[in-house]
């Protein structure tokens, strides 16, 4: 890429080599408006709509449910098309808790980045499941694991989050537990 110089382009392939990552903190913590920082105003997310308003309503509903959802991202190969122009692929394994329900899914995300306003951000991502699995009992119905006297059961990152704690604690006492609320 002539346009750029061997500086630039390494700085760029950095600032976007972080976005799949910081996708995936706005998915592990919840967080709707770190999500909308990561795309641009014209991304576009179907019936949900386009640009900051589109995913919000996407993240909202998709993420309104989650208890635990953490993604491992692996494997990002990214080209660079253009000075605000690239596109990339991103392999990523995920497991995550929503009401009594436990999966675990290999996906490889393919994206578009365009750099606006001096940032990188996502244009298009597109979610390619290799499969999914649900597991049976779900890691998170064992005993709290007491680190460093055990490292077998629930670790204290999910149980120090208030709504995974209730979830557990509802679920310890033998109760249905109610859906999160936000």
């Amino acid at each position: 890429m002539a346009e750029l110089t061997d500086l630039e382009r390494l700085v760029a392939l950095e600032e976007i080599r972080t976005l799949p990552v910081r996708y995936a903190k706005a998915i592990e913590q919840r967080d709707v408006e770190a999500m909308v920082g990561l795309f641009a105003s014209d991304a576009r997310f179907g019936s949900y709509g386009t640009g900051p308003e589109g995913v919000r309503r996407l993240m909202r509903e998709t993420m309104s449910d989650n208890l635990v959802a953490v993604i491992l991202v692996t494997n990002h190969l990214v080209e660079l098309d253009a000075p605000d122009a690239a596109r990339g692929e991103v392999w990523a394994l995920c497991a995550a808790q929503s009401g009594d329900e436990y999966v675990e899914q290999l996906l490889r995300y393919e994206d578009r980045y365009r750099r606006e306003g001096g940032a990188w951000r996502f244009l298009h991502r597109r979610h390619r499941l290799w499969f999914g699995t649900r597991r049976t009992p779900s890691p998170f119905e064992q005993p709290a694991a007491d680190w460093p006297r055990s490292q077998v059961g629930v670790g204290d990152v999910p149980l120090a989050d208030e709504r995974f704690r209730e979830w557990w604690d509802a679920r310890a006492r033998g109760r249905r537990p109610e859906a999160p609320s936000d």
